[in-house]
């Protein structure tokens, strides 16, 4: 709850404006029963139509009243909830953004997703609530005894009795609550695991066959999520029920009672009347007690799941110059002696010798406008040296450098802004190419289409009517895999990057297109050091270095052909992929390449 308060900090003038007119509302609500008791009571027995017409006006006035400032509570209520769960997302989103990657991968994308929808949207509601039913409720409550306290003592002591009962009932069920909410958001948490996995991958499902087989992976995490809901469900209704019984027993007393003081002469036959709306509204008071403590329960397990994503400590801090490593070389791009492992989470229970290595000892270095090619099985750590390279990671041992400097010393958007990047699977956007293209950026046209032409996608664009302007769908789902990977190629060109990186980039091009993308790419990127991460030799043949990865480690470095000569790996990878009429012409030209030939 501490977060909430936190956010409803901000709008605290609002919020008891709101309360304020709540309070006003839940008090003329009040006044409604004691003004019709007078009216039995007293003005009615005194046959004087004016007088009885007066009183009616005023009880009129008076509901009227409480509907207008009720409903200008709520209204207010509302906004207010809206604008602390727009705050809320708005932060939760962009330390999302900002999570480094070991803890986007501790959190889990479905879990972030579901703190960002379902979870705000509890505190929204509960943020709502804490503005109307705190205050309405607690006047029903407290205000009811008091008005029927000084009505008839006697049939306020069945409240007296009744309430304070509720009222444990429902703080030890309560207690229970916000665990049992808590484990309903993490099967939460699975339901939209598998609810993306399978929406995404949809296509697979349906191929082999498996429908009816992810049909039961989703039910059992449904059922799982749903048995969870019940149970929390279930104990927090507890009360409900009890608060019932007790509402018809003492509604039963107070008119038996009530009838007995009446022909006594103890009280009037108004007070019985007023006594039961009173009464009504005290165990209303009670029950909304009741589901405040509900909504409090839920919004507080979600408000600490929000807050354990914004109080996640910034672990990849900008490292003074003075602090840092510096390189043994003065190339652009060097790694030194590094090593590098996903599995941080077991850093505590296992010993560093038994953790599975991503990346073993990695050397290699690059001068500006150099490039390299990365090879190897998958699994072998390619990508893994662009995430380290972009710090979306650190390293464990060792020490990465750009420009001369540890990465670590840049602040994340100027290291970012050097580098132009297409990734395995990379995100085409629901909008129009021309956006896709820009991204955010101050490119005009012609630096668009500079781009496009560079990434040889001159000529699809060209063919669409609406050419830039051209809507994609959600992951480019009206694209072809080839010209997905030509725009995605053309936005990391637009900004003109100092290093170029192309993570299996070309794997949806046909062999003429990938050829001549090289060629365009290798005139067009003028000093720009490029960096190929490929399965396809012919797409690396022609870098001035290529690394060559297996489990993690470096077993090979240079060119194709000495690769062919000196590297058993490199050379089985190429016997696969090119004919040995091929691979002798591949060899030619590395050749020719390498003394600075035309590729």
């Amino acid at each position: 709850m501490k977060l909430i308060l936190r956010y409803m900090k901000k709008y605290a003038a609002r919020i008891a404006q709101s309360m304020g007119i709540k309070l006003l509302g839940a008090m003329t609500e009040l006044m409604i029963p004691y003004i019709l008791e007078y009216l039995i009571d007293e003005v009615v027995p005194l046959g004087q139509l004016s007088q009885a017409v007066l009183w009616g006006c005023l009880m009129i006035l008076t509901a009227l009243a409480t509907r207008q400032l009720n409903i200008a509570a709520n209204r207010l209520a509302v906004d207010n909830a809206h604008n602390v769960s727009y705050d809320i997302r708005q932060d939760l989103f962009t330390r999302t953004a900002n999570l480094s990657g070991a803890q986007f991968d501790r959190f889990g994308l479905p879990s972030l997703i579901s703190r960002m929808t379902s979870d705000s949207y509890n505190v929204q509601s509960c943020v709502q609530s804490l503005q109307t039913m705190c205050i309405r409720m607690p006047i029903f409550l407290l205000g009811g005894i008091g008005v029927t306290m000084v009505m008839d003592p006697v049939l306020s002591g069945i409240l007296c009795v009744i309430v304070p009962v509720l009222i444990v009932v429902i703080l030890t069920v309560s207690r229970y609550g916000i665990p049992l909410y808590r484990k309903v958001q993490e099967r939460l948490d699975d339901v939209v695991r598998i609810m993306r996995e399978d929406i995404t991958g949809i296509r697979v499902v349906k191929a082999l066959s498996k429908t009816e087989y992810e049909k039961a992976c989703f039910g059992g995490a449904n059922d799982a999520m749903t048995r969870a809901d019940i149970k929390a469900s279930i104990i927090m209704a507890i009360p409900g029920p009890l608060m019932q019984m007790c509402l018809n027993t003492g509604l039963t007393l107070v008119v038996w009672i009530g009838a007995a003081r009446v022909n006594n002469g103890q009280i009037k036959p108004g007070v019985i009347l007023a006594f039961l709306t009173y009464f009504n509204m005290v165990m209303q008071g009670v029950m909304g007690i009741n589901r405040i403590f509900m909504m409090v329960s839920k919004a507080s397990a979600s408000a600490n799941r929000i807050g354990q994503v914004l109080a996640a400590p910034v672990d990849q801090k900008v490292l003074p110059l003075d602090q840092a490593k510096q390189p043994s070389g003065d190339e652009f791009i060097r790694f030194e002696h590094v090593t590098f492992s996903y599995h941080e989470g077991t850093e505590g229970t296992l010993a560093e010798s038994e953790r599975e290595q991503c990346l073993y000892d990695i050397n290699f270095a690059l001068k500006r406008g150099e490039s390299l090619g990365i090879i190897g099985p998958t699994g072998c750590g390619k990508t893994t040296i662009i995430n380290l390279l972009m710090r979306f990671y650190d390293v464990e041992k060792g020490g990465v450098f750009v420009d001369g400097r540890d990465v670590r010393t840049y602040p994340k958007d100027e290291l970012r802004r050097k580098f132009g990047v297409v990734f395995q699977n990379d995100m085409v956007f629901f909008n129009t190419l021309r956006e896709n293209i820009r991204f955010g950026r101050p490119l005009n046209d012609a630096d668009l289409m500079r781009a496009v032409e560079d990434a040889v996608a001159a000529e699809y664009v060209d063919s669409l009517e609406e050419g830039l302007d051209y809507q994609a769908d959600i992951k480019g789902a009206n694209l072809s895999g080839g010209q997905k990977q030509r725009l995605l190629i053309s936005r990391a060109l637009a900004g003109h990057p100092e290093i170029l990186v192309l993570d299996d980039s070309s794997s949806a091009l046909d062999y003429k297109t990938d050829v001549t993308l090289r060629r365009a790419l290798k005139e067009k990127t003028g000093d720009a050091t490029v960096i190929i991460v490929a399965q396809r030799i012919s797409t690396v043949l022609h870098a001035d270095q290529i690394l060559v990865l297996d489990d993690g480690r470096i077993v090979g470095c240079g060119r194709h052909a000495d690769l062919l000569a000196t590297c058993p790996e490199y050379r089985e990878i190429a016997k696969s992929q090119l004919s040995e009429k091929d691979l002798a012409k591949a060899s030619v030209t590395a050749g020719e390449t390498a003394k600075g030939g035309e590729a």
